[in-house]
């Protein structure tokens, strides 16, 4: 992120013109869960190719089904996490410079993902996960678009803090 010495960004030049692509995977996850749950019965499993099936499951916790046998407290606990996550994800891309662009889509997509998940857990109580890929005995957990897309923001993240050299050039100056 930006120093906080620079001059915070015009609402239309902030990292906020970035919530065009947390849209496209809000309505993409909204839209597959949607399919999903009304053309499949639970635990219905359907082969797309080796190692790769659409099984649809309810997830009552949290990645990986953490949690998903707490007896409900979760649901809001959960409800409670996304909604702060949002929140801080939006002031984050408000700080932003809209030119920052390997951050803005890292918050996009986390965004998206988290708004997707949110969503689900308000109005079911649980969220849609339908992406299943094994090999052999081994399965991973069930997931949806929302998780792809938190985990590839994430990943976008966790690049850039090992990759940006702006953060440690600036401390070089100030130390000189």
């Amino acid at each position: 992120m930006h120093n906080s010495t620079d001059k915070k960004p015009s609402l239309a030049q902030s990292g906020l013109r970035w919530l065009w692509l947390a849209a496209i995977f809000l309505v993409l996850d909204q839209v597959t869960k949607l399919y999903v749950a009304a053309n499949f019965n639970l635990y219905e499993s359907i082969s797309v190719m080796p190692m790769f099936n659409l099984t649809y499951v309810h997830n009552e916790g949290a990645a990986f089904s953490f949690l998903s046998e707490a007896g409900g407290w979760q649901r809001w606990f959960f409800t409670i996490i996304a909604t702060g996550i949002s929140g801080i994800l939006i002031y984050w891309l408000r700080a932003l410079h809209a030119n920052e662009k390997l951050m803005s889509i890292a918050y996009s997509l986390v965004l998206s993902g988290a708004i997707g998940n949110l969503i689900d857990r308000v109005a079911y109580g649980y969220v849609i996960d339908f992406l299943d890929i094994y090999y052999e005995s081994f399965r991973w957990p069930a997931f949806n678009i929302a998780d792809a897309a938190i985990c590839v923001g994430a990943a976008l993240i966790i690049y850039d803090a090992f990759t940006n050299k702006e953060s440690d050039g600036k401390a070089e100056e100030t130390s000189s």
